[in-house]
């Protein structure tokens, strides 16, 4: 008991009452300002979705004209811009000019598949006991019997703000069109509205600020490239392993596993759940061939694809990643859902930058057991062979350039 109750004696090294005082002033200011931006996240989430998903998109061109004036330095960073713009609206304009109609079609065929499958599969569940209750179990927007399911008040909750979204004053389209507008006037002076949100900071903490914005900027343009990288080897691969399966609509499902992969963890459930219901329309044998299709499409991205992206670009902890998709979409609905791992990865980054590494991060890791000191010391090695590795590199390019 006199170690609950034992007061260490004052000492010379322990800190002024001044400074302690400013450092709970600071904490506390750090607490208002977290309460402001949840209560500005509640009150005006649409506002800074949109605000957020143009933001992300500007720092797209951004990055898109930075390389391009690398290879062609030059050319105004303005008119890099300007290029970047109209070779995608090039391309896109050419996909649907020689496409859009077949991928037109096979979005019809596969709402209509969907649809069907979806009915037959309820009816089929409807004659099996195992299928009665897992039906009492679901709710009705999953197509069960359930109105009570708190799932149907989510499901309700999710449908209602896309349904909101889509019927707002401009529109799924129009929305689209702000954001590209807004995203274009960004990337083309960017350093405009970088000083203007300066000039809202305190004189004393501009310098910090703006260090913290262009390490938000610049892990949002590694995670961007590095998932739409991912997005497109995931979707190329879904649309070969479908077509050589044989399931109908292969092109479709592959789009939508692509586009779906855009969200972490989560989307690669939604990208495989088309597939699964048009393979059931097949054969039982066709949906098991799917199943294992995309698990060993997952785990080629996860073990294999995704490591080598996030080497280059940001690691996202798994456990991280998914509570923040919960969190910001129960906040912000299916926007918010799009969007989180792009917003975490964003604060990750901030939080990184302002916050001090540990020196002594291995003795929790060998607290919980997860090293031992063998592999400790390995690790060690390691990093110490990478360093001089980095520091030989240095001095051959010092030399190259003298």
């Amino acid at each position: 008991m006199g170690f609950f109750f034992y007061r260490s004696q004052p000492t010379e090294k322990e800190e002024p009452p001044s400074r302690a005082l400013s450092q709970l002033v600071t904490l506390l200011r750090s607490v208002v300002a977290l309460t402001i931006i949840i209560l500005a996240l509640w009150l005006v989430g649409d506002v800074l979705t949109i605000v957020f998903a143009a933001a992300l998109m500007s720092i797209v061109l951004h990055g898109l004209a930075k390389l391009l004036r690398k290879y062609v330095p030059f050319i105004p960073y303005t008119a890099a811009v300007g290029v970047v713009v109209c070779v995608i609206f090039g391309l896109l304009t050419g996909l649907i000019w020689s496409n859009g109609p077949a991928i037109g079609d096979q979005f019809i065929s596969l709402k209509t598949a969907l649809i069907t499958q979806s009915g037959d599969l309820r009816e089929h569940l409807a004659h099996s006991t195992l299928g009665k209750i897992i039906l009492d179990h679901l709710p009705t927007s999953l197509g069960g019997n359930d109105s009570h399911n708190p799932l149907g008040n989510i499901g309700f909750g999710i449908a209602g703000s896309v349904t909101g979204f889509l019927s707002s004053a401009f529109g799924l389209v129009g929305t689209i069109f702000v954001v590209m507008i807004a995203a274009f006037y960004f990337a083309i002076s960017p350093s405009l509205y970088i000083n203007g949100f300066l000039r809202l900071i305190p004189p004393a903490q501009r310098e910090t600020t703006r260090e913290l914005l262009f390490s938000a900027g610049t892990t949002l343009w590694a995670w961007t490239s590095g998932q739409a990288l991912d997005m497109f080897v995931v979707g190329c691969l879904s649309s070969l392993g479908l077509s050589l399966i044989g399931v109908p609509l292969a092109l479709a499902l592959g789009v939508v596993a692509g586009l779906c992969n855009f969200i972490p963890y989560i989307g690669a459930i939604m990208g495989a759940v088309p597939a699964l219901i048009i393979s059931l329309s097949v054969s039982t044998k066709e949906a098991l061939l799917v199943a294992i299709l995309y698990s060993v499409i997952q785990f080629f991205e996860g073990n294999v694809l995704a490591p080598l992206i996030q080497r280059r670009a940001v690691h996202m902890p798994p456990a991280i990643a998914i509570l923040s998709q919960t969190v910001f979409s129960s906040i912000l609905g299916v926007p918010g859902l799009v969007l989180a791992s792009p917003i975490t990865a964003a604060l990750l980054a901030v939080f990184d930058k302002a916050m001090p590494p540990l020196k002594d991060a291995e003795s929790t890791q060998m607290a919980t057991s997860e090293i031992n000191q063998e592999e400790l010391d390995a690790k060690k090695e390691e990093q110490k062979e990478q360093k001089n590795q980095q520091d030989a590199n240095k001095d051959q390019q010092k030399v190259k350039q003298t």
